[in-house]
């Protein structure tokens, strides 16, 4: 009996044949997976079985397959890899063992596969029941050790191997420099009998990734034949470690270039600070590809200049979803929320279909506005990206910081598929709202739910606790079981937020010997305010003032520490030391940000700050809040009237 195997681009063995001696006509348009045929013959006769090759239509292919008459292992070897190439392993496992007999190539191919989802043991089952290995098993197996750093059954494998070749010889390169091991990998590379360029190339890559620049230069220049892909390496090494004059001169030098070589050559001038001299590459340019277009927009948008990107994109012969995203999430990041916005309608217009990297620029975009937000929600819901888990939990955060904490629960409880991040999205919500009750609840039902909290997760559980009252002792007993029950080593944040549950309940030695505890390093601007709180709270005017100085070292420009220190002084009537204070921030030209508020009545947002006397309806605003609103809050109950300061407003 024989059989039939080729041998792909990758360099690996798949199980494929066709009508007359090729591959059937790929469903889809997709390239041809054969490059060559490999013949056994047996009693000088030819068996040659059909083949599946499909690029993505899995289930057409499949079709194709049930509909055979006679299925042989050449047939079963050409859908199960089908099924490898697209992720499917369990689809590839039902059918590989429902095959009548066995096939060292499909055999292979599950080492393969599974190997590349981490299940060793199964990949090792298969390679132990084979009564004939190639090179392709073998490499497969020791690949996956690799993966999961099981460094020396690898090296024991790759030891046992009869036979070996370039691709044995560079997986264990490779697998061993991902592991950190860089010095055993440049022994694996001087013991190669042959290296060829693949080889040279794997190994100054690992020197590149293992941050060892100086290494990677000689052995480039000790390179005897470099193509294209190692000077591409080396010039963006050069760049990564802003050794901007060696790359320009290494660029200068390079017999052939691609458009990954300029494209790679203006993203790290631009990352570099020389935006400039990025435009003039990418200006001399010979042919120009949509990858570049899109790499010098978002060079720009990272460098806030939006204008010189919205230039740059009315002039693209074409554009892709990247060139979309980059236009606005580049607005979104630089404050233009509106011309974000507004192109995304553009691009829905043109018809565009956005991807969830669209489609989270548009919920950050939307921030100011839950009518925008909820236009992006049903937006997810049109395209089908209503059960993708990163946009949901930005939707949710982004419902909950505006205030709509119902729609944020609702977002939340029609999420299917839930992971730390949204259980902590949703904990750190109700917390923020005040909400600490809700907040733990949440807690309790992501514990049972079987998911582990993180660090952020018990920073919103530990604020949850010191924003409501009685909820002391919890707190404590939560923060307590970050250690003993999670493994988790505080930091300074979760020890602010327990400083901060001690001072809010007047517990001020607590929260101050708590504080002197903490080793210089874990005393952060975020501990020490916390400490600054609780003194304010405690009227400690003495603990407040030697605070207070040393946060006011840490941070000379937070507006936010005068202030508070300040108030101290005020409450305890201090004015002296209060004068001194606010003389202090005139003197260092520190101010404060003024409160706002924003409202949009007819598609026309309205801004408001604390103080302002500028807008232009503000008499007729002032007018409609003290004859009407206010007395109205006031019969409502929603406010004291002895609170209520009319000359302020």
């Amino acid at each position: 009996m024989s059989e039939t195997y080729v041998a792909c681009r990758c360099g690996t063995e798949v199980a494929t044949y066709g009508k007359k001696r090729g591959c059937w006509s790929d469903i889809g348009g997709g390239k041809e997976l054969v490059e060559g045929v490999k013949e056994e013959e047996d009693q000088n006769n030819m068996r040659v079985g059909p083949s599946i090759v499909a690029s993505g239509r899995i289930k057409e292919a499949r079709k194709i397959f049930d509909e055979m008459l006679q299925k042989d292992v050449v047939s079963y070897a050409s859908m199960i890899t089908i099924y490898l190439k697209n992720k499917q392993l369990s689809n590839a496992e039902k059918l590989y063992y429902a095959m009548p007999i066995g096939s060292i190539v499909v055999d292979s191919a599950m080492i393969d596969g599974y190997a590349k989802a981490y299940r060793m043991e199964d990949a090792s089952r298969i390679f132990s029941k084979m009564r004939q290995k190639n090179v392709y098993s073998w490499t497969s197996l020791i690949s996956g050790y690799l993966r999961i750093g099981e460094i020396q059954k690898a090296r024991h494998f790759f030891d046992q191997m009869p036979e070996k070749n370039v691709v044995s010889w560079t997986t264990m390169i490779l697998g061993l420099a991902r592991n950190s091991l860089i010095g055993d990998a440049r022994k694996f590379f001087d013991r190669m009998p042959e290296k060829n360029v693949v080889a040279w190339t794997i190994m100054i890559k690992s020197y590149v990734e293992n941050n060892q620049i100086d290494d990677a230069i000689k052995l480039f220049k000790e390179m005897p034949v470099r193509n294209l892909f190692s000077w591409n390496i080396m010039i963006s090494a050069y760049l990564d470690d802003k050794r901007v004059d060696e790359a320009v001169h290494l660029f200068a030098l390079m017999p052939v270039r691609n458009a990954i070589s300029w494209t790679t050559m203006l993203t790290g001038l631009a990352r570099n600070g020389l935006i400039c001299i990025a435009r003039q590459y990418f200006d001399e340019m010979p042919v120009k590809d949509v990858a570049a277009w899109n790499s010098m927009i978002t060079a720009y948008m990272n460098d806030g200049l939006t204008k010189e990107a919205s230039e740059l994109f009315n002039l693209m012969p074409e554009r892709n979803i990247v060139t979309w995203n980059a236009m606005i999430d580049g607005y979104s990041s630089n404050g233009f929320e509106q011309e974000a916005l507004e192109h995304l309608v553009i691009m829905l217009r043109s018809g565009n279909r956005p991807n969830e990297t669209t489609m989270t620029s548009f919920i950050i975009a939307s921030d100011q506005s839950i009518v925008e937000l909820m236009e992006a929600h049903a937006l997810m819901i049109f395209l089908g990206l209503e059960a993708d888990a990163t946009l949901l939990n930005a939707l949710f955060t982004m419902y909950a910081r505006n205030g709509d904490i119902i729609s944020a629960q609702l977002a939340f409880e029609n999420h299917k598929a839930k992971d730390v991040i949204s259980w902590t999205a949703m904990i750190q919500a109700y917390s923020n709202h005040g909400m600490g009750h809700h907040a733990l609840h949440i807690f309790s039902r992501m514990l049972r739910a079987g998911f582990k909290p993180d660090d952020i997760t018990f920073v919103g559980v530990l604020s949850a606790c010191s924003h409501t009252a009685g909820l002391v002792d919890k707190g404590l007993r939560l923060f307590r079981s970050m250690s003993q029950g999670y493994g988790l080593e505080p930091k300074p944040e979760h020890f602010s937020c327990i400083i901060d549950i001690l001072g809010r309940s007047g517990k001020l030695k607590e929260a101050l010997k708590l504080g002197n505890r903490l080793l210089p390093t874990q005393r952060d601007e975020h501990v020490m305010g916390a400490l600054l709180s609780a003194c304010r709270l405690s009227g400690d005017v003495e603990m407040a003032n030697q605070i207070g100085e040393e946060l006011i070292e840490m941070e000379p420009n937070n507006a936010g520490v005068y202030m508070l220190l300040a108030n101290v002084y005020a409450a305890g009537g201090k004015w002296v030391e209060f004068a001194r204070i606010r003389k202090r921030m005139k003197e260092r030209k520190v101010s404060k940000v003024p409160g706002s508020s924003q409202i949009v009545v007819k598609n026309k947002c309205h801004m408001f700050f604390s103080g302002d006397e500028l807008h232009p309806e503000l008499e007729e605003i002032r007018s409609m809040l003290v004859e009407k609103l206010l007395p109205q809050m006031v019969g409502d109950c929603m406010m004291d009237k002895s609170t209520l300061n009319f000359t302020e407003l």
